[in-house]
């Protein structure tokens, strides 16, 4: 049973999260401010954490921050009345993996957990499987029918990336920051000159397709399960 940690100060809010959060088959553990939640994640084994932003003695900010420093990589879920998109950005910079801004709903809380276990879940077996198409991101390998090939380090993590979230809009600041690191001199244009070359070794295989959004970035769909 995967194991989920809720970190909110509002008492009424984080028992309804609880309670829908069980009705759907998790165990939750509860801290009503981000010191309280540091103390149950160096005792107990946490596969997600929901938490606010807004709570006494440490905020969500401060807790996602000490968590990432410390090289703790399960999936972290924002659920926050600060909407504005320079709230949004920190928190992602910081670590965060998913953002909700109250009120939520409950049931569509539910199914962003569900599909950031799942997306954990890639990540640790390091594996990506479309059809009969094998992404291994310790090898840098892309194997399958009529295909073997192992792709340049920045190339892969490229795809990989895009491939772990499909059908999200990842801009190309983004993906530099994620790819490249937030300190490198690298430009968009070295993003777009990435993506040219993997449309090229690709383009003749049918299980994805990496779509340019214009003014934004780039997705990737998967067209196998």
């Amino acid at each position: 049973m995967f194991q989920i940690l809720v970190a909110e100060d509002n008492k009424n809010l984080l028992m309804l999260m609880k309670t829908r959060l069980e009705q759907a088959g998790y165990k939750v553990l509860q801290a009503e401010n981000g010191r309280e939640a540091l103390g149950i994640i160096e005792e107990q084994h946490v596969d997600l954490i929901i938490c606010d932003i807004m709570m006494p003695k440490m905020d969500g900010f401060e807790l996602i921050k000490s968590l990432r420093e410390a090289k703790y990589t399960m999936p972290i879920l924002v659920v926050t009345a600060k909407e504005a998109f320079s709230d949004k950005e920190k928190g992602f910079r910081l670590g965060s993996d998913d953002y909700m801004v109250k009120p939520i709903d409950m049931n569509e809380m539910v199914l962003r957990v569900a599909a950031l276990l799942r997306r954990a879940k890639i990540a640790n077996e390091h594996k990506i499987v479309i059809g009969e198409l094998v992404l291994d991101y310790d090898k840098l390998s892309i194997n399958g029918p009529g295909i073997e090939m192992e792709l340049p380090k920045k190339e892969f993590l490229l795809l990989f990336k895009l491939l772990s979230y499909p059908k999200r809009i990842f801009t190309r600041q983004q993906l530099i920051d994620e790819i490249w690191g937030m300190d490198t001199d690298v430009d968009e244009r070295t993003v777009d000159s990435h993506i040219k070359k993997l449309r090229k070794k690709f383009e003749d295989r049918p299980e994805f397709t990496i779509i340019t959004i214009r003014g934004l970035g780039y997705k990737a769909e998967k067209n196998y399960d």
